[in-house]
This record gives C-alpha cells, structure tokens and sequence, in this order.
C-alpha cells in the first residue's frame, strides 16, 4: 500500500485573515512531520508580495511550502487550476511518508478539491477587459446585476464584491450559453485525499483581530505597497485582473487612477479587509466540518490544545 492510500488524515488550517493561520501550520508541520500547502489565491501570484501575508522564506523553519509565489501575476488561476494542482501535491507528499497541511482562508479553494468542478472553459482575455472596464466604470455591484439577470441562482450564492468569482460566473455563462450554476453539477469524483480532511478554523477574539487587521494594513503601506502597485502596472500586470482585485492592491490601483486619495485608500482597505474576515468566518461556518478553536494561531497553549484533542491519532515527527 502506498503512503496515499493510507488513512492519515489530511489537515487544513482554516480562518480569517491575521489568524495566525501561517504561524499555526508551520508549528504543526514541526511537530508533525509536514509539508504546507498554500490555500490563499493571492499567495499564488509571484511578484506580489506586501499585501499578501506571504511567510518570508527565513520565517518558515525549513517546512517545506508549496503552490505559493508561482503564478505569473498577469495570468488567471482559478479555484478549478488549484485543486488540481493541490490533488497532485498531497499526493506527492503522502507517497513522501509525509502529512500534507492545507493553510489558508480562501474557502473556495477548499470547496474546489473537495467537489471538483465541471472542465470550464479558457478564459477568453477579450471578454474580461470589457468585464474589467465595466467593472471600473460602473462598480462591482452593477456586475453583480448583470450575474442576477444571467445566473440567479449563482448571484444569490455569491457576495456582490466578491469580483474574481461574480466575473468568472459571468464568463462561463457567456462563453458556454449556460449558466455556472448549473454546470456545477457536472462534476468530476473527488481526489481520495479529499474524503480524508480533517479541517482546523481558528476563531480569534473579533476586537483583537481588527486591531491586526488595521495595523497590518498600516504595516503594508508603510513597506511600500504603492511602490509594489506601480512596479506591477508598469510591468504590465492588468490593474482590474485578479492579481490586483485582491484586497490593498485594489484601492492603491484606484488611488494611482485618481479615484480617490492616499488616506482614503489606507482606510478603505482597513474596511474591506475587516469585512473580508467577517465573510471568511461565514464561509467556514456554513461549510461545516470545521473544527473551531478560539484564539490566535501563534497561541502555543493553542498549538497544545489542537494536538491534543484533534490530531493525536497523528505519528508525531520522530527527532
């Protein structure tokens, strides 16, 4: 029997943003023989870098980390491209006699690998910038209308701002002549990993995590993230492309373009980034299995308490 047939469970470490989602993954992986596999669809894209919350290499004590920092950031790489890439990597990491652990806050990632999607259709570049231009003329939330009137049923299950997945809804439809939401359906089986996660969420005290968050975000722009934002649009990286809608980066390129100034682009951030976490919570919450644990993930009472009660069926990493 291969290490991927084994019974070992696969674990991922879930929760808002400035959890301590990172700080908690590497410590398990320590203590248990692990290897981290990126679940954040920002931390994807190589080349941006302040505003994603990356591990610096020197922070991550050797655990070995993976499907992070290799996505050119003018490509498209969506929730479908990761769980195939994910399938992959925790095979390869079994069959290395080693535990895989998830890490990450994009929910629909997750949900990707455990109910794969049905073979969607490339995206058509041609389509997007006219998305995109609609998009910086109007709003997202007009986009959003027009996902209503071709898909209900996927504009009901998405957030209005929630661009990269309201767009790509729109674009299936456009290009197949059906609507997303029911070519969900036709999905292929599950990777057997899959069967086997074992899902952690960390739930920090709410006051204290968007203290994090506004200062995290004062960190960011304070380390130069208009600076980064400039660099990348001059590199060619789209400004409404999906390396650039995430959260920081979207504001800096409205305040580049003139929409708004420098204070109200920190402050919207701090805004959009807290409302993020709200969401995130929600996500998880909704999609149950999810073993919830209060606190933060650098917490080493914490880190105990998860080995502890949750994963001791796990071999400990031998020193």
């Amino acid at each position: 029997m291969s290490a991927a047939e084994c019974k070992n469970p696969v674990l991922a470490v879930v929760g808002p943003t400035a959890s301590g989602k990172s700080s908690l993954g590497i410590a398990l992986a320590l203590r248990l023989n692990g290897e981290i596999v990126n679940c954040d669809s920002v931390q994807v894209y190589s080349g941006i870098q302040i505003a994603t919350a990356k591990t610096p290499l020197a922070e991550r004590r050797g655990v070995p980390h993976h499907l992070i920092d290799f996505v050119p950031p003018h490509l498209n790489y969506t929730a479908g491209d990761w769980a195939r890439d994910a399938a992959r990597i925790i095979s390869e990491i079994e069959d290395r006699g080693r535990l895989p652990i998830l890490v990450g806050g994009t929910g629909f990632y997750l949900r990707a690998l455990r109910q794969p999607f049905f073979s969607s259709p490339v995206t058509d570049e041609g389509l997007r910038r006219r998305l995109n231009r609609i998009r910086s003329e109007r709003g997202p939330e007009h986009i959003h209308r027009i996902l209503g009137r071709l898909d209900p049923a996927s504009a009901k299950s998405l957030f209005p701002r929630d661009w990269p997945r309201v767009q790509r809804a729109i674009e299936v439809c456009l290009q197949t002549g059906r609507p997303l939401s029911a070519q969900k359906h036709e999905r292929v089986e599950p990777p057997p990993s899959a069967s086997r996660l074992r899902i952690i969420g960390l739930n920090p005290p709410r006051e204290e995590l968007y203290r994090r968050i506004n200062e995290r975000t004062e960190g960011h722009f304070a380390a130069g993230l208009v600076a980064e934002v400039k660099n990348l649009l001059a590199s060619g990286v789209p400004p409404h492309g999906s390396a650039l809608g995430a959260h920081g980066y979207r504001r800096v390129v409205e305040y580049l373009e003139g929409q708004r100034d420098l204070t109200s682009a920190v402050e919207q951030t701090k805004l959009d980034v807290r409302h993020y976490a709200k969401r995130q919570l929600t996500w998880f919450r909704r999609e149950g299995s999810v073993e919830w644990f209060e606190g933060f993930g650098e917490e080493e009472n914490l880190e105990n308490r998860i080995l502890n009660t949750f994963v001791k069926a796990i071999p400990a990493k031998e020193d």
